[in-house]
């Protein structure tokens, strides 16, 4: 019995290393933007939570006997759900939106197993975004672009992202894009780490 990450993103992979953690890789392609769309009303924690399944149930109706592990990260600021920014551009502008403003970070995780969701969890991090002057912004984004391309909220915390920031409330993981701690409670209660 296998862990697989139905992910590419960096974070979530590191995390695992840096855990201990056993695991292959096998990235989940599904359109995210349709899910969304059809799930418009939903609040945020409850949307990233179905794209975490769905990206586990994808993954995993495609490693029989396997244990697949989904995630997504969804950004509400202001009232407004951000996605991924398509371009330097339009990372510019989320940055200038946020700017002083209070980011909510969603961070959920799934397990499945033979294309059925087993298990789902859900963190939440406030990020309590500086006034952001425009010469940052555009040096900020000469360093960290294309990277934070990759990345809802246009930051990496582990990386020059932290300066976008004056106060965090919740935990690392969580900011990282994944409840890890939920997630190795799950596993253990699985039997796929040792209790």
């Amino acid at each position: 019995m296998s862990l697989v990450l139905a992910s590419k993103s960096a974070s979530r992979r590191a995390m695992l290393n840096a855990a201990g953690i056993a695991y292959e890789s096998q990235p989940a392609e599904i359109d995210e933007r349709a899910l969304e769309t059809a799930m418009e009303d939903a609040d945020a924690s409850e949307i990233a939570q179905a794209l975490a399944a769905a990206k586990a149930a994808m993954i995993s109706g495609q490693r029989a006997g396997d244990w697949v592990l989904g995630s997504d990260s969804l950004v509400v600021c202001g009232g407004r759900r951000f996605d991924k920014p398509d371009s330097r551009e339009q990372a510019a502008d989320h940055l200038r939106f946020f700017s002083g403003k209070p980011m909510h970070l969603h961070s959920a995780a799934a397990l499945a197993r033979g294309g059925k969701v087993d298990w789902v969890g859900h963190a939440e991090a406030r990020l309590d975004v500086r006034e952001l002057s425009e010469d940052f912004i555009g040096r900020y984004l000469d360093a960290e672009w294309p990277e934070v391309s990759h990345c809802v909220g246009v930051f990496r915390i582990e990386g020059r992202g932290v300066q976008l920031f004056d106060r965090i409330i919740g935990d690392q993981f969580t900011v990282l894009g994944m409840p890890l701690l939920q997630v190795l409670s799950a596993l253990r209660g699985r039997g796929v780490l040792e209790a």
